[in-house]
């Protein structure tokens, strides 16, 4: 059993699943403030984010404060890494304190499975570079999981900037481990034909890649990992922008899915992202209740 859950790569389809059932449990807690059992009272989380995050930061957050721990997060801009401290040394000084749990972002590959060599404390993996993000695809798994009720034979598109994408690797990673069958599409410059080594189908044709999907899922551009792939966001939009209309092509119940934040009118029109269709929204609930699972299962015999 690990101390650490440092990516998809590293659970098999039965832990997935019991990630995504358990959750299902704590969805009820977190409107429900009499449900809450704060199972994991005394404990304490430290947030350590190298990059910028609202959605997996908070959320990480307060799915500690929901279970019950003590929470804090380490500026990284106003702490002791601006006078040149180390990433080893940075985690080492948390652990000496006796945190449990350090949730890092950081945009170098393999950061977390780094750290997670040098402490105690349970490293949480919150996104390494363009490697894994695997908490955001298991709370993609846990809202399609719910919409659709199996993932077996399922056609999931995934479209944009694939080739930066951690969500993209993450979510193909275990989409084919759950049976489900997964598109990467986008423009020449975001998506190589390499890709395919994932277990994914490579499309350059938009239309050819949403025909008949059951889940499609936009990703945001990543401007600051690249320069020069395309000659502007209007362009872009244009071609790879994904619209009302474009999205009748899927199956008739398809799901809308975005790790977020969206850029409306790039990615996806706002029609579409506000439509019935979008489970944007439920993806972030459903993102509290999968970390909350996630510090219960490490807590109580890992993965």
């Amino acid at each position: 059993m690990s101390k650490d859950f440092l990516g998809i790569k590293d659970l098999d389809k039965n832990a997935i699943m019991t990630i995504i059932e358990l959750a299902k449990q704590k969805k009820q807690e977190i409107f429900n403030n009499s449900f809450r059992k704060k199972i994991l009272k005394d404990k304490t989380l430290v947030t350590l984010f190298y990059e910028n995050s609202t959605r997996t930061k908070i959320s990480f957050s307060v799915a500690g404060q929901y279970t019950g721990m003590n929470v804090s997060d380490l500026d990284v801009a106003t702490s002791s890494v601006q006078k040149g401290e180390s990433l080893i040394d940075t985690a080492v000084t948390l652990d000496q304190m006796g945190i449990n749990y350090i949730i890092l972002r950081h945009q170098q590959t393999g950061a977390p499975h780094l750290i997670s060599k040098y402490v105690k404390a349970s490293v949480i993996n919150a996104g390494d570079g363009s490697n894994e993000h695997p908490t955001q695809a298991l709370l993609d798994f846990f809202t399609i999981y719910e919409k659709k009720s199996s993932f077996k034979g399922l056609n999931v598109t995934i479209i944009g900037d694939i080739n930066n994408s951690r969500v993209a690797r993450s979510n193909v990673i275990g989409l084919k481990k759950l049976g489900a069958n997964v598109t990467f599409s986008g423009p020449t410059t975001l998506l190589s034909k390499g890709m395919e080594v994932l277990g994914a189908k490579v499309s350059y044709d938009l239309k050819d890649a949403i025909r008949n999907a059951d889940v499609i899922m936009g990703l945001r551009v990543q401007l600051e990992r690249q320069s020069g792939m395309f000659p502007s966001l209007r362009e872009y939009a244009n071609i790879y922008g994904i619209s009302s209309d474009l999205f009748t092509l899927a199956q008739k119940e398809a799901i809308l899915m975005h790790p977020a934040p969206v850029n409306r009118g790039v990615e996806l029109t706002s029609e579409l992202v506000d439509s019935s269709a979008s489970v944007i929204n439920d993806q972030v609930t459903n993102g509290v209740a999968v970390r909350m699972a996630i510090l219960e299962l490490l807590q109580f015999g890992g993965f």
